[in-house]
């Protein structure tokens, strides 16, 4: 058995587990990180976080946050060839119609995730009282007799025939993600799981990468026909590095776009609007097509529970895991993680408490994600007033949006999680939007109307 010298561990060693060890070293002697992958070094996705591999971005909140946290990270990835543009310039569709380009001054980093994640990674793998523990399995929680506490954690190198080890803690941080073991680790130790919330909208990004050719972007950094009721193919094609591009394509409750590249081009031509596929249809690509399916968002109420052992706390996709479409998940971490920072100011952080905090926290971007998903009426779950309401509303933004930049500003700023969505029901903006879209638009037609429509894809 190690013994702990005031020592944290952080179970897992992707963006959320780099945060959460970020903050722990300025309060603990020691901080340990541990992955089952090998993650020192690594630049390209791994088999513990395939998802990395598709289209990511670093936005508004999320961004000024990880500056904060890493003063000139932004101009080390602009030195490492990656974008950064104002997330306001983008080419936004929504509901078929473009949005008008609005200077937020709001940054977006659209760094390849396993990119973003190596220079994060490089700087907390810095810090003096930070240590990786890699290639190793969590095995499950150490605690005390009374199981009150959880003290340690076991776990076992997944090389060989290594023996298990006990490794002592002061603080455990369970940053796994959506795999997080947590309730049944809750459970075997004589704890209620937590109650949980799902949308299952079953959506699946497949993605190729392609050289990037000038006259593709026309000076902005990403194209993005976001998908709706109307339009349900939706794309993410943006650049990552250079010369680099990524094309991101996304489909919904069964529609998945294919991996075989004449039918992957197939589906991006019938995106709502044109500008992906014309810019692709005759590129190069640079790999094959490659899919990841993401079946549900996923929110674990632990606040709700009436005991939670101390020395435990969870954070990230471990208690919710949104759909990745909405770009919230970094953000919300770096968010989560500066209130790790005021719980620890605070004394020796109360379990229950901190996941009262986050659970506050997560409550706008679970809104706005969870909401949207439900004004697909394929997606099942329950419309409430609030819900419905929300969505014919944020339709008749989004329009307004197509015609007014101080509208598409105001957005923005929301959908950076910069302000919260009660901001977009102020009085000048509520005038601004009636005055473009008193009542809910019809969604534009697709640039393919007198098409058929098309069959979804095989899976």
């Amino acid at each position: 058995m190690t013994m702990a010298n005031n020592r944290a561990v952080v179970l897992g060693g992707s963006m959320t587990g780099l945060l959460a060890a970020r903050i722990l070293a300025e309060t603990y002697d020691t901080v340990l990180v541990i992955d089952r992958d090998e993650v020192l070094g690594v630049r390209e996705s791994r088999r513990g976080a395939p998802h990395t591999r598709h289209a990511h971005g670093l936005h508004a909140r999320g961004h000024l946050t990880f500056e904060s946290l890493f003063p000139g990270l932004t101009a080390e990835l602009v030195s490492a060839g990656v974008p950064t543009g104002d997330l306001g310039e983008m080419r936004w569709f929504f509901n078929g119609r473009k949005l008008q380009p609005a200077r937020t001054g709001l940054i977006s980093v659209t760094a390849p995730r396993p990119l973003l994640e190596h220079h994060v990674r490089t700087r907390v793998a810095a810090l003096p009282n930070v240590r990786f523990l890699e290639r190793h399995d969590i095995l499950n929680l150490v605690a005390t007799p009374d199981r009150d506490r959880v003290v340690g954690v076991r776990v076992q190198a997944n090389t060989g025939n290594a023996a298990e080890e006990v490794l002592d803690s002061d603080l455990i941080v369970d940053a796994t993600g959506r795999g997080s073991r947590t309730p049944a680790w809750l459970e075997e130790l004589g704890y209620d799981r937590p109650a949980v919330n799902r949308v299952k909208v079953g959506i699946a990004y497949t993605t190729c990468h392609y050289r990037t050719r000038p006259e593709w972007f026309d000076g902005v950094q990403s194209i993005n026909p976001v998908a709706s009721p109307a339009h349900p193919r939706g794309a993410f094609f943006g650049q990552v590095g250079r010369d680099l591009c990524v094309l991101s394509l996304t489909g919904i409750l069964g529609d998945y776009p294919p991996t075989e590249p004449e039918a992957f081009l197939e589906f991006a031509r019938t995106l709502s609007v044109p500008d992906v596929y014309e810019a692709v249809k005759h590129a190069e690509p640079l790999d094959v097509p490659q899919s990841f399916r993401f079946p549900a968002s996923i929110r674990r109420r632990y606040e709700r529970l009436r005991r939670f052992p101390d020395g435990l706390l969870v954070m990230g996709d471990a208690v919710c895991s949104f759909n990745p479409v909405y770009g919230q998940g970094m953000s919300v971490a770096a968010i989560e993680a500066m209130t790790l920072r005021d719980h620890l100011r605070a004394g020796t952080p109360d379990p229950r408490r901190f996941l009262a905090s986050i659970a506050r926290i997560i409550d706008v971007p679970w809104d706005i994600s969870a909401g949207g998903d439900l004004d697909f009426p394929e997606v099942e779950g329950p419309r409430t007033v609030k819900v419905r309401f929300g969505n014919a509303y944020i339709a008749r933004v989004q329009y307004a949006a197509t015609k007014d930049a101080t509208v598409a500003d105001r957005y923005m700023r929301v959908a950076g999680l910069m302000d919260p969505p009660s901001a977009l029901m102020r009085p000048g903006t509520v005038a601004r939007v009636l005055r473009h879209a008193p009542r809910r638009p019809a969604p534009a037609p697709s640039w393919l109307a007198d098409e058929p429509a098309p069959e979804a894809a095989q899976t």
